[in-house]
């Protein structure tokens, strides 16, 4: 045997893996909500019964996927956001070491002619 499939570093199968078990409890979540939005209602029969549930559990499930990806945009964004502010901050670092540096240099050459 060669064993499961080998995945880099950053773990995208258990990320995939995680992601299906939770959406599995979502939809478990969603049909439990369904049976108790149906459960006080004793005039319908059971088709109607069914179909509302079928419509309550389709409507909670698009609800939860345009909330995952309005919160994964949002990931994104901050991602960018943070990247730009670390490219700014480590220009500034930089910026000042050398800054220090030359002024050091200058420093020690005064003294040095001096």
């Amino acid at each position: 045997m060669t064993g499961p499939p080998r995945q880099g570093s950053d773990g995208a199968l258990a990320n995939e893996v995680e992601g299906y078990l939770l959406w599995q409890a979502r939809i478990a979540e969603a049909e439990q909500r369904a049976r108790e939005f149906t459960g006080p209602l004793e005039w319908l029969t059971s088709g109607q019964r069914e179909e509302i549930e079928r419509r309550y559990v389709a409507d909670s499930l698009r609800r939860a996927r345009t909330d995952l990806e309005r919160i994964a945009a949002r990931c994104a964004s901050l991602r960018t956001e943070y990247e730009h502010r670390y490219q700014e901050l480590r220009r500034r670092c930089v910026g000042v070491t050398l800054a220090v540096c030359a002024g050091c240099t200058a420093l020690v050459a005064l003294l040095l002619a001096l």
